[in-house]
């Protein structure tokens, strides 16, 4: 199971997010499918991290939802934004 962080190219915004393949989700979030992110794309895949089961994989996609979790990534990645 996959943790991935995509990066809006039209506002700077994240999305964070879990699944098995996450070239294929990259493109239904493209293709306007995914009703939480359709209208802010193009996105591009800025994260992922790989765990052993999905209860692992969803403890971290809700921390890196959390307030600590943002502010992580905004210091990661501050470079791209």
């Amino acid at each position: 199971m996959n943790v991935y962080v995509l990066r809006s190219l039209k506002d700077n915004r994240f999305y964070v997010g879990m699944s098995v393949n996450v070239e294929k989700r990259l493109s239904e979030h493209n293709a306007g499918r995914t009703k939480s992110t359709k209208g802010y794309g193009p996105w591009e895949l800025l994260h992922e991290e790989k765990y052993p089961d999905r209860i692992t994989a969803r403890k971290r996609e809700k921390y890196l939802k959390s307030g600590y979790g943002k502010q992580w990534l905004k210091e990661k990645y501050k470079q791209v934004l």
